[in-house]
Order: structure tokens, then C-alpha cells, then sequence
């Protein structure tokens, strides 16, 4: 299928409809900014996909449970950065209520149609009265320019803001996909990852959006790490509102949903605590999809396969070492494995190969390494970053 999508400017507020506002409250010590707002047409439909960690922060089972109950049915989504509100107790819940009941009354809204993320230091509850007191500039700031403000206001130790809009000509019309997404530490998503927010103007049924979501994330923010650590707060939320697409489209639509995130996901993998490189791992020969990309996930999360990476040390036996213990079934024997251009396996046997040019190779960002694992109809990719001495040094420090 030929692809339709091109990049356009706007980022979440790219969609028509979609208003967006992100400003500094007063949650976050440095004054950066720490509130977001994200406000859906009339009619939306909202999926959402969650972590499975059995901690995780109370506004994820808030989320999980209003988009369970309305069928899909959502029109907005509070952010606060700064307190993860996780492990806060019943605290934790009764804030989350409270904040969207107070964001949904200054909306027009019932409280059921608010969704709440939050991001930040585990175990410390928000700051209600300056979340509270920050709720009438924030919508006051509510436009379809705030795209990039909302971006902003959602990140925490991430070095740069991660937003995306991509718009296609679909069924003689312009539709529009627009996602933000944060993250860089505590990557290891199982269900998504992070927090990110996706937006659409195209009318798709609630249940065909949701089946589009999961389909996509499984092949975006499912196959990032940064550091094998899964997150109590992972949330991704992806709204659709308007003209209703005809279902000859859903494949093209997913393409571009898929393309979106899959640039976040990249995007959250890059920007890993003291990464200086994208790692992008491809599998092919599996016997499926599924076991190919758990083999490219499991070498990119594996720590000695990323500190040679950060080295420029092209010592290979670190990477089929981990895709050894990915548990998914192959024959060594028929092993192949490249390093960029440099082909250092065949046939499970090792070759003689330039070690000065793949170490230099190894320099470049992104970094690609592409395995054989047999003649399978199964490939995969997954997307992971290097480790450095300043990923110690910021978590080591985080709190204190």
C-alpha cells in the first residue's frame, strides 16, 4: 500500500477540533512548565491502552475504569508533571477525582468524561491546591495552537519534546493525526509506555479504534526500552472525532496511526537517560511477528549489548547471546548478523570482518543491527539506546 502520510506542523492540535494548553503551575521545583490540558470534539471516542505492573498509579485504573464503563467515551485529559501519584494510598484516588471533577466542572463536562496522567517521582502525591489553583489559566490557554505547550508541560527528565502530526488525503478528504508522547527513564513499557496522547479527525467506531490502537502500539511502544524498568504510570490515550471514515480507509488510517507512534516511540527510546545513540534492532526468519519482536526487544534492553554500542566494541557474541535467552525458539546454526553494512555471521559461524570500520560504525545514530534467526515468515523491529555513565548519574541523584 502506497504510503499517504506526510508531516504537517501542530502536533496534537494538528486534528481539526482538538484544543490543547500546557502551562507552569507551580507542581515542578525548577518552574518549568507542569500542567497540560487536552480537550476532544464533541462525540469522541478515546482508546486507551495501560501498564500491566501490578503498582501502578491510581489514575491508571481511573483511566482504565471510565473508558471501561462509557464504552469508549471520553472528551479530555488532565496531565500533571512533577508526582507520579502512585503508592500514595487512597490519597492517591480521592486526588485524581478530584482533579478531574474540578477540570470537567470548569469544562462543561461530567467528571466521568475527564482522564487524568500523571508523571514524576514515585510515592509523592500532587500539591491539590496548586494543581487546583492552576486549572482556570489552563483552560483560559486552551487553542488549537497549543499543541507544543501541552508537549512541554508533560515532560520531566526528558532533554526534548516529542510531538508528531502527519496528515493524509483519505476518501477524497484531509484527516489529520497528531501525537505527544514523554518519556526517558523507566522505559520499558508493557502496553505502552510513558505517557502519550494521540489525536485523530477522522470518526472511526469505538471498537474498531481500540483493535487499531493495540495493533499499533504493540509494534511502537511495545518494542522500545531504555532501561528494562516498566513504569507505574504508563498511559496512552488516543482520541478520534469526526466525519465518519469509510471502513475501505481503516487500513490507510492505521497506517498513519502506526507511523505516528512508532516516531514517538523512537523518539522516547533516543532521548534515554545519558543515551548518545538510537539502537534499532530488526529480526527476521521467526517463525511469527510476535517471537521476532521479542527477540529485537530483548537485545535491545540487554545491557551488555548496549554498553558495547556505547564502547563502539562490535563484540557480536553479546547480541546473539541475548537473543539466545529471549525465549523465543530458533536454530542457531542458522544464524546471520550485521552490524550496519558489516556482516560479522553466516550460517551460525562467525566472519572475518573489519573490527576498526564496524567500531567506527558503530559512531553513527542510529545504530543498526539486523539478525537472521532463520527462514521464517516472522520479522520484527524494536528500538532501544545505548548505555552511558550519565544514566547512572541522574538516577543515582534522582531524588536527591
Amino acid at each position: 500500500m502506497t504510503q499517504p502520510w506526510h508531516p504537517i506542523p501542530g502536533g496534537i492540535t494538528a486534528p481539526a477540533g482538538f484544543l490543547a494548553a500546557g502551562i507552569t503551575a507551580g507542581l515542578k521545583a525548577s518552574g518549568k512548565p507542569d500542567l497540560s490540558l487536552l480537550l476532544a470534539p464533541e462525540g469522541a471516542v478515546c482508546a486507551g491502552t495501560f501498564t500491566t505492573s501490578l503498582v501502578r498509579a491510581a489514575c491508571v485504573d481511573l483511566c482504565a475504569e471510565r473508558l471501561q464503563a462509557s464504552g469508549g467515551q471520553a472528551r479530555a485529559v488532565l496531565t500533571n508533571s512533577g508526582q507520579a501519584n502512585a503508592c500514595t494510598g487512597d490519597r492517591g484516588l480521592i486526588d485524581s477525582q478530584r482533579a478531574t471533577q474540578a477540570a470537567a466542572d470548569r469544562l462543561g463536562l461530567a467528571a466521568e468524561q475527564v482522564l487524568i496522567c500523571s508523571t514524576g517521582v514515585i510515592g509523592v502525591p500532587i500539591p491539590m491546591p496548586t494543581l487546583l489553583a492552576g486549572l482556570d489559566p489552563l483552560v483560559a490557554a486552551l487553542s488549537a495552537e497549543g499543541g507544543a505547550a501541552a508537549a512541554r508541560a508533560i515532560l520531566t527528565t526528558d532533554l526534548v519534546e516529542k510531538q508528531i502530526a502527519l496528515e493524509a488525503e483519505l476518501g477524497g478528504r484531509r484527516v489529520r493525526i497528531g501525537g505527544m508522547a514523554k518519556g526517558s527513564g523507566m522505559i520499558h513499557p508493557n502496553m505502552a509506555t510513558m505517557l502519550g496522547t494521540l489525536t485523530c479527525d477522522a470518526g472511526v467506531p469505538a471498537e474498531v479504534w481500540q483493535r487499531m490502537v493495540r495493533r499499533a502500539v504493540d509494534r511502537s511502544f511495545n518494542a522500545i526500552t531504555v532501561d528494562g524498568d516498566t513504569s507505574t504510570n504508563d498511559t496512552f490515550l488516543a482520541f478520534a472525532a469526526g466525519e465518519r471514515l469509510s471502513p475501505e480507509h481503516f487500513e490507510a488510517l492505521e497506517a498513519g496511526l502506526t507511523a505516528v507512534s512508532q516516531h514517538l516511540a523512537k523518539a522516547i527510546a533516543r532521548d534515554g537517560e545519558g543515551a548518545t545513540c538510537l539502537i534499532e534492532v530488526q529480526v527476521e526468519g521467526a517463525a511469527d511477528d510476535t517471537g521476532a519482536r521479542a527477540i529485537a526487544r530483548t537485545v535491545c534492553g540487554s545491557s551488555l549489548v548496549k554498553c558495547a554500542v556505547h564502547g563502539r566494541d562490535p563484540n557480536w557474541g553479546r547480541i546473539v547471546a541475548a537473543a539466545g535467552r529471549a525465549g523465543v525458539s530458533f536454530d542457531p546454526e542458522a544464524v546471520a548478523l550485521w552490524l550496519g553494512e558489516h556482516q560479522l555471521m553466516a550460517a551460525g559461524q562467525p566472519l572475518l570482518f573489519d573490527r576498526a570500520a564496524a567500531s567506527a560504525y558503530l559512531r553513527n545514530d542510529p545504530v543498526l543491527i539486523r539478525l537472521v534467526v532463520g527462514a521464517g515468515p516472522g520479522s520484527g523491529v524494536a528500538w532501544g539506546c545505548d548505555l552511558s555513565d550519565q544514566y547512572v548519574r541522574i538516577n543515582a541523584d534522582y531524588t536527591t
